[in-house]
C-alpha cells in the first residue's frame, strides 16, 4: 500500500512539474500585439494592427476537423518546411475561422518577420499574407475548446454586442493560446470584427 501511495505521489509531482514548465514556456511565447479599447466585465473591444500570418484554407466544417490537419500543415512550415529550412518560432494565438464555406487556420509570424523576409513555404497550401488593421470584440473562456464551446460563446458575444448596440461583421473566429499538452490555465477567445469609431 505504501509503495502505491509513493508511486501516486511521484506521478502527481511529475504532472505538476511538467504543467508548471509548460505554463512558464507558454508565457515566454511571443503574443500577437493589440490594444484594449474597451474593457467590459463580459467582453473587450481591441484594436489589432496589421500582422503577417501563415494561413491554410480547408473545407473542414468543424473545429475538430480543422484543428489537427491545419496545425500539422502550418507547423510543418515553421519547423523547417520552407525553401531555406528555417525554423520559425511559434507565437500565440492560433487563429481559426470555422464556417460552412471555406475555413482557415493562421499562425501569426514573429514580429521580426514580414512578407519580404519570410522563407517561401514548401507546401503551396500555406499562404503568407498580411492581415488588415481591425477592431474586434472578444469574449474569453477556459478549458479545452470544442465545437459546442465555439457555438455557445459566439452566440453569447453576439447577444452582448446587440445589447450594447455595437455592429459586428464577418465570421466569429476562434483564438487558441495554449499547446494541447497544457492542462490548466488554458485561454481561449472568440472574436468578431466590429465597426468602431476612433
Amino acid at each position: 500500500m505504501k509503495t502505491f501511495i509513493v508511486v501516486i505521489a511521484i506521478a502527481v509531482f511529475l504532472v505538476v512539474l511538467f504543467q508548471s514548465f509548460t505554463i512558464v514556456s507558454a508565457n515566454k511565447t511571443e503574443e500577437q500585439k493589440y490594444t484594449v479599447i474597451l474593457n467590459d466585465k463580459d467582453f473587450e473591444i481591441r484594436f489589432y494592427p496589421s500582422a503577417t500570418v501563415a494561413t491554410i484554407h480547408s473545407d473542414a466544417k468543424t473545429y475538430k476537423d480543422l484543428s489537427g490537419p491545419g496545425f500539422r500543415k502550418l507547423a510543418g512550415y515553421i519547423f523547417g518546411g520552407n525553401e531555406t529550412n528555417t525554423s520559425i518560432s511559434m507565437t500565440s494565438p492560433v487563429h481559426m475561422d470555422v464556417n460552412d464555406s471555406v475555413s482557415s487556420m493562421s499562425f501569426v509570424m514573429p514580429s521580426s518577420y514580414n512578407e519580404e523576409n519570410l522563407p517561401k513555404p514548401n507546401d503551396p497550401g500555406v499562404i503568407i499574407q498580411k492581415t488588415p488593421d481591425e477592431y474586434v470584440a472578444v469574449i474569453r473562456f477556459g478549458g479545452y475548446a470544442s465545437d459546442k464551446d465555439l457555438a455557445f460563446y459566439s452566440a453569447k458575444l453576439n447577444d452582448i454586442l446587440k445589447e450594447k448596440g455595437i455592429t459586428s461583421y464577418g465570421n466569429f473566429r476562434f483564438l487558441g493560446y495554449n499547446p494541447p499538452f497544457q492542462f490548466i490555465d488554458r485561454r481561449n477567445e472568440i472574436i468578431v470584427s466590429v465597426k468602431w469609431e476612433k
